[in-house]
């Protein structure tokens, strides 16, 4: 069975991590320039699902790498498990946005040359070296598959047809508003507010001084009483929306397509504001006993046909645009529901998540990091 939980088990931050400013490479080391004999085995720590027989067996076929998965049911498990026993036990983790800078700044996971997985260069422009696993021109890891945070909306009772995220905030909908459960919904209504209030200078949604932080915990604030509730889980959504409970909201195109296909009138977008999304990343370890085999899943799990495979398994979007018509001969019309055949606008209007620290990337330790933005989410819900 496939789990959704992960995209908003999100974490509370090792502060004394996040704060470390990312190196690089280590001095003395330099990334390999050819892959060598696989060493007959992969550790991987991995979200269930993304490791079926179904693009697995091939791989052991032709590589001679016996995979062994470990699952984990949170961004927060896979850091755990990426350190324990001094980090050796495991080669790669699939991580989220909400980890990977945590890992690259803890040094967990270390620098990849991605001229050594030729399907790098069809990914799309946003996940070629997206700020959440590049650094300073330094990739740790490659992009693996991902998705949109949208706007969720009931055809028959929400009109006109929304254009912005101002509906979710809106006292004509109170009662009837659901939005995820989780800290970096912090960031959707940042976005919302560097659009509605430029005054504020938002840049990054993700990069918050304290008065920018603290004008949109606000915004928040005045949304609770609108709430009907804060899901957690995909399937809580579609519930609230199948019983009219719910009627306009923050989602994911999973939620849309489940209630399309139980026919219920809904439909999503990305409102004129843009949108936040999650994406996850293959990274290997900083001790990886099994580099060889670790490229060579790399390669494998970026080519086309098996980011095809990944997503119409898991419903979610490869990062391989030319996974697109093996998409469709798989299931008819997946690649345009998924929204990977979507112009260049619609990705250019997402900002997908990553680990909010210290540093505002100008050099300032004046941005509120995850740990605060725990800390205010929690309260927030009392």
């Amino acid at each position: 069975m496939r789990k959704h939980t992960r995209r908003y088990v999100l974490l509370a931050a090792v502060a004394a991590a996040l704060c470390v400013p990312a190196s690089g490479v280590s001095a003395g080391s330099s990334l390999p320039t050819k892959i060598g004999k696989g060493e007959g085995q992969l550790n991987l720590v991995a979200w269930e699902g993304y490791t079926q027989s179904q693009w697995v067996k091939p791989f052991q076929k032709n590589t001679g790498c016996i995979v062994h998965a470990k699952y984990a049911g949170s961004s927060n498990e896979m850091v755990t498990l990426m350190r324990q026993g001094g980090g050796g036990q495991y080669d790669m983790v699939s991580a989220s946005g909400d980890a990977s800078l945590r890992l690259i700044y803890g040094h967990d996971v270390q620098a990849v040359n991605v001229k050594l997985v030729p399907d790098w260069k069809n990914f799309i422009p946003q996940l070629k070296s997206p700020p959440h696993n590049t650094i300073k021109g330094v990739h740790y890891g490659v992009s693996l598959q991902w998705g949109p945070n949208t706007l969720l909306y009931n055809t028959k009772k929400v009109k006109p047809v929304p254009t912005s995220w101002s509906a979710i905030y809106s006292k004509k909908y109170k009662g009837k508003i659901t939005v995820p459960d989780n800290p970096i919904q912090i960031a959707d209504a940042a976005l919302y507010l560097s659009k509605t209030k430029p005054s504020l200078g938002i840049k990054d949604p993700y990069e918050l001084n304290s008065t920018q932080f603290n004008a949109t915990i606000s915004l928040l604030k005045k949304q609770k009483p609108l709430i009907k509730k804060y899901w957690a889980l995909a399937s809580d959504e579609v519930s609230l929306f199948k019983s009219g409970d719910a009627v306009v909201g923050a989602s994911w195109p999973l939620q849309t397509i489940t209630l399309q296909n139980a026919k219920s009138p809904v439909k999503d977008l990305i409102p004129k504001e843009g949108a936040t999304g999650w994406a996850d990343t293959w990274m290997l370890s900083a001790h990886a006993k099994h580099p060889n085999c670790a490229y060579k899943w790399m390669r494998w799990i970026s080519t086309p046909k098996i980011q095809a495979e990944q997503a119409i398994s898991y419903e979610e979007t490869p990062a391989n645009a030319k996974a697109c018509s093996y998409m469709n001969r798989m299931q008819k019309g997946s690649c345009s529901k998924y929204h990977l055949s979507d112009p260049a606008s619609y990705f250019k209007s997402i900002r997908f998540w990553k680990t909010p620290v210290a540093n505002c990337g100008d050099g300032q330790n004046s941005c509120m990091d995850y740990t605060k933005w725990q800390q205010a989410w929690t309260q927030l819900k009392g």
